[in-house]
């Protein structure tokens, strides 16, 4: 519950948009970056592809990065 999976995309040192676990969805923070939100965001195949991203790469490693917990 407290492991954040963050997919960020920039460009210039600017980030454009942002897949967030705890969100669950694409985020933008600029205009092309929201645009692509609202694409992505409705790709449900491609959301399931994130959302499973924190169990499969997160959740898998924990015990490598943290082996006392």
């Amino acid at each position: 519950k407290d492991i954040q999976y963050v997919d960020s995309y920039c460009y210039n040192k600017l980030e454009l948009i942002r897949f967030d676990s705890n969100v669950g969805k694409y985020v933008g923070y600029t205009e092309l970056g929201v645009k692509n939100a609202e694409t992505w965001n409705k790709d449900t195949s491609q959301i399931a592809s994130e959302r499973a991203q924190r169990e499969t790469y997160c959740q898998h490693n924990i015990g490598n990065w943290y082996p006392n917990m």
